[in-house]
């Protein structure tokens, strides 16, 4: 569990009965305001035993209100009574940060509120009501709290960041004796008055200093802008540390609608849709200068030191090191736009994004820093946070956190201060302000062909003439010549630190070749190089770009898959990708799936993205686990598979959303999986053989479900930004290419039991329920296991006719002219494994029920030898074969070759065996080694 409050390893503050001294005395401001009025310590002792909620604060102020007082006045005498309740509650160890905080937070939201309506009203009775110009409805002013007001977490003497914005322009409804103004100059004159009200110093002090800092275009900006207005700033002239501000922007006032418009014009400027690692670059800057100014300051003024919010290790590096996660990820996960900065610090560790430990040690920290920070401002009320220049106030401070001395308080600050530092670096520091790169020189100088190439033969490449050239002409290509210096500079450092990896890498894996993996290399750069996220990414994290050249030089189809999708970079990042196609993590994708989709809806371009994003992210942490050597080639098709059918039932739930004349809320549809898929041997790149059943009376249902299914087709098949899902086959539906699209289960049943070909109940023995409603699954797998179980002993000479008959068809259709052994076509091959079985389930699963259970080729194989229907050991010769061809197919085509072709004398005698068995169950195969054609004709 992480820890919420009181921190950890913070001591707790002294009770009354612990202190030589009561909480008062420690607050110089709390005892002058004691003692200004004699009614005070009661007045105070029933406030501060209050829950502090609005009612509260409500309650308090019209008390104020009835002496007479006018609202300014009556709410700074409740900010005053607050925080003094405030002090003593937390002082006195009954009030822990959150309640502080939130307390704070709460009274800002409130005195915004009701001096904006207030306010607002009195404008309105001067001016009439400001009304939009195209909508023609009545404007309200949106307060946006910034800062620590808008995460939740505001000082109990901090300012307040506000920007006021109003939904359009136009003119306000003046009426008889009124002066009419326009809607942007009502805005600006309620804002002045709001700040007025909040700010001026007046008999009773202030509510709240107001910095009006961060509105579009500083303090020379307009004082409130309409929608229109900040959507423009934001997009062409918003800069990166704005968002960063706009992170923790929160409406305190206004209307639903007008402020979900504002959080869609705000949501893309802040959250890209992409990972965007160039975000740790720009804090990095902003943080510098924050250090500089810092540092400046304590120059000229040396008794400021120990500044626990700007100061090294300080509360700033503590949200920093939590919002750039957000700035980076936020656009994808929804929940990382969370505005707490302890909130968002527990989201990191849940996400796995920083370890657990390290969290709870920050959020320790934060907890220190802050409640020290409160502490600096008890003294008098004042907006500081340096540790003072007196000593005996330095001596107040440690007691009021509990602590003996100043040396203890030191000692604890400097502790939690290194450790956050320590974590602010390992995320921020420069991982290029050491680096010596060779390459930018030399790649300017085009005779330097010669020394690259010595480099190279000196790191140990087998071909460094080949790779000297190929490396110089990427890099005076035109890709690179037209980047951005910032842009080409990181490239050319990541290219020039990739040289000893890939040497290090080829030698370590003993496979590969260095030329060839700088090629597939340099082909993700080239496809990566305009955008700076990716570049800042491998940059930041370098153990990425040496997993990245493991992969690639692992297989040239990863490198193939990464270079068209490089926002998987993000998959090798840390070890995640343990448990990857689990159904626990399956369960849990399709969880986050829904939730994300369902936030989308309407937007279907951004659906399909999800469904394209969420797969490719899973079949890559499969990739890598599998080029670890840590799944066999049937364990990853289980999971490949699994996946496969995680994706289907998202997209059928969600694609029927889009259906505007759907007629009811969950479809009674499913989608039945054949081929790979069917029998859960699913390939990386594999389509998806599939045919769409229906169970519905209601008239609609025939129209609505063909729609559904359609939708279902062009949401795998579309492609997008990201790519696409799968390719869809649904060929083998009833009747072919001229069936109906989607079925109704009863017409499925009964074209399979009466009008279906041998080959289609061939396929059926691959068949399974895939997604949508399971009790037509259920139906469907009991059809599928009544045909499958027909009696077809008396016909057994047509059965055998007619698979070989669909065999060599088959093989007349993709006659291998190679003298390569082609794994899946040629005789011997996979199929004759896949139609044997298929035979074997159709010709005795009548008499052995258990053969209808799809369990796939290999047991399948090993059942029925021990059913004794086929020779048990060739049965399991079969079954070696099976599995030693589908792990060479698979090697095959990770190295990104089209066909699964390889030299015959790998296989040794797997193909011969599968003859013998073909010919003991089937008769008439060829000479695997001759390649002779098949001798049963093909029928008419």
């Amino acid at each position: 569990m992480l820890p919420t409050s009181p921190a950890a390893g913070t001591p707790a503050p002294q009770s009354p009965d612990d202190s030589p001294e009561p909480a008062s005395s420690r607050s110089r401001f709390l005892q002058r305001w004691l003692g200004a009025d004699p009614a005070r310590p009661a007045q105070l002792a029933s406030f501060a035993g209050s829950s502090l909620a609005e009612a509260d604060l409500q309650a308090a102020l019209a008390r104020e209100l009835g002496t007479g007082l006018p609202l300014p006045r009556a709410m700074r005498r409740l900010r005053n009574l607050l925080i003094c309740a405030i002090i003593r509650r937390d002082l006195q160890g009954q009030a822990d940060l959150d309640e502080v905080v939130t307390a704070m937070t709460r009274f800002a939201d409130f005195a915004i509120r009701t001096h904006v309506a207030a306010l607002a009203d009195e404008l309105a009775a001067i001016h009439g009501m400001p009304i939009g110009e195209e909508s023609g409805r009545p404007q309200h002013l949106i307060v946006l709290s910034m800062g620590k007001g808008g995460g939740g977490e505001l000082n109990v003497s901090s300012d307040i960041d506000l920007i006021f914005v109003y939904p359009e322009d136009g003119d306000t409804a003046a009426g008889p004796g009124q002066r009419q103004l326009s809607n942007h100059e009502f805005f600006v004159r309620l804002g002045r008055k709001l700040i007025a009200a909040l700010s001026e110093v007046i008999e009773d002090g202030f509510t709240f200093r107001v910095d009006m800092a961060l509105r579009p275009n500083g303090n020379s900006g307009p004082l409130a802008a309409s929608l229109n207005m900040v959507e423009e700033y934001l997009i062409v002239q918003g800069r990166e540390w704005e968002r960063y501000a706009w992170v923790k922007a929160r409406a305190v006032t206004g209307e639903r609608d007008d402020i979900a418009a504002l959080d869609a014009i705000a949501r893309p400027f802040v959250f890209r849709r992409y990972l965007d690692f160039g975000v740790i670059d720009a804090i990095r800057n902003m943080h510098a200068q924050i250090r500089a100014e810092v540092k400046r300051q304590e120059r000229l003024h040396p008794e400021r030191s120990h500044n626990v919010k700007l100061g090294r290790g300080g509360i700033r590096e503590i949200e920093f090191l939590a919002q750039v996660f957000q700035l980076i990820r936020g656009g994808r996960d929804p929940a990382l736009r969370e505005r707490s900065t302890r909130a968002t610090l527990r989201l990191l560790a849940e996400r796995e994004l920083l370890p657990i430990e390290a969290v709870e040690r920050l959020l320790q920290a934060y907890d220190f820093l802050r409640n020290l920070e409160h502490r600096l401002q008890y003294l008098d009320d004042a907006q500081t946070h340096t540790l003072p220049a007196s000593d005996d106030d330095r001596a107040i401070v440690a007691r009021m956190m509990g602590l003996p001395d100043v040396p203890s308080l030191l000692d604890r600050l400097d502790a939690q201060r290194s450790y956050v530092a320590a974590q602010f670096d390992a995320i921020f520091a420069d991982k290029l302000e050491n680096a010596d790169p060779v390459l930018p020189s030399l790649a300017d100088d085009p005779e330097n062909r010669d020394a690259i190439a010595a480099r190279l033969l000196e790191l140990g490449y087998d071909d460094p003439g080949a790779a000297a050239a190929r490396l110089v002409a990427t890099l005076r290509g035109p890709r690179l010549a037209a980047l951005p210096d910032a842009s080409r500079a990181r490239l050319l450092a990541l290219a020039d630190a990739a040289l000893g990896q890939i040497a290090t890498v080829v030698h370590d894996a003993g496979i590969g070749s260095h030329a060839a993996t700088l090629g597939r290399l340099l082909d993700f750069f080239e496809a990566i190089a305009r955008r700076s996220a990716y570049l800042s990414l491998l940059t930041e994290y370098p153990h990425t770009l040496e997993r990245v050249i493991r992969m690639i030089n692992a297989s040239g189809w990863a490198a193939t898959f990464l270079t068209g999708h490089p926002i998987l970079l993000d998959e090798l990042l840390d070890d995640r990708n343990e448990g990857a196609g689990d159904p626990g993590q399956l369960a849990q994708l399709a969880t986050g799936l829904d939730a994300q989709l369902l936030e989308a809806a309407g937007d279907t371009e951004r659906q399909l993205d999800i469904l394209r994003e969420a797969h490719h992210a899973q079949l890559f942490r499969l990739l890598a686990l599998d080029l670890a050597g840590e799944l066999s080639v049937e364990r990853l098709a289980d999971h490949l598979s699994a996946l496969a059918d995680a994706i289907v039932g998202a997209t059928v739930r969600h694609a029927w959303r889009t259906v505007a004349s759907r007629h009811r809320e969950e479809p009674r549809f499913a989608v039945i999986a054949y081929g790979k898929l069917g029998g859960k041997e699913l390939g990386y790149v594999s389509d998806l053989d599939v045919i769409f059943l229906f169970d519905d009376d209601d008239d609609m249902a025939p129209s609505n479900y063909a729609r559904l299914a359609q939708r279902f087709i062009t949401w795998n098949t579309a492609h997008t930004a990201a790519g696409i899902l799968f390719d869809i086959d649904t060929a083998l539906r009833p009747d072919g290419a001229s069936g109906m699209l989607v079925s109704s289960l009863a017409a499925f049943e009964r074209y399979q039991t009466g009008s279906a070909w041998i080959w289609e109940h061939q396929a059926l023995t691959r068949a399974r329920f895939c997604a949508g409603d399971t009790a037509i699954g259920a139906r469907f797998e009991a059809i599928r296991e009544a045909v499958l179980r027909k009696d077809r002993s008396g016909d057994e000479a047509r059965l055998k006719d007619e698979v070989r008959a669909m065999r060599k068809r088959m093989h007349d259709a993709s006659v291998n002219r190679d003298a390569l052994f082609d794994l899946k076509g040629d005789p011997g091959g996979m199929i004759d494994i896949e139609f044997i079985v298929q035979y074997l389930v159709l010709r005795h699963a009548a008499t052995y029920a258990q053969l209808t259970i799809n369990t796939g080729n290999i047991a399948l194989l090993r059942l029925c030898g021990e059913l004794g229907l086929i020779d048990p050991d060739l049965g399991r010769a079969v079954a070696d074969a099976y599995r030693a061809m589908r792990r060479l197919q698979h090697q095959v085509r990770l190295q990104g070759k089209e066909r699964a072709r390889v030299e015959r004398s790998l296989l040794g005698s797997h193909p011969d065996n599968v003859l013998r068995l073909w010919n003991a169950c089937l008769g008439d195969q060829p000479d695997a080694a001759s390649g002779a054609p098949f001798t049963t004709p093909a029928p008419d």
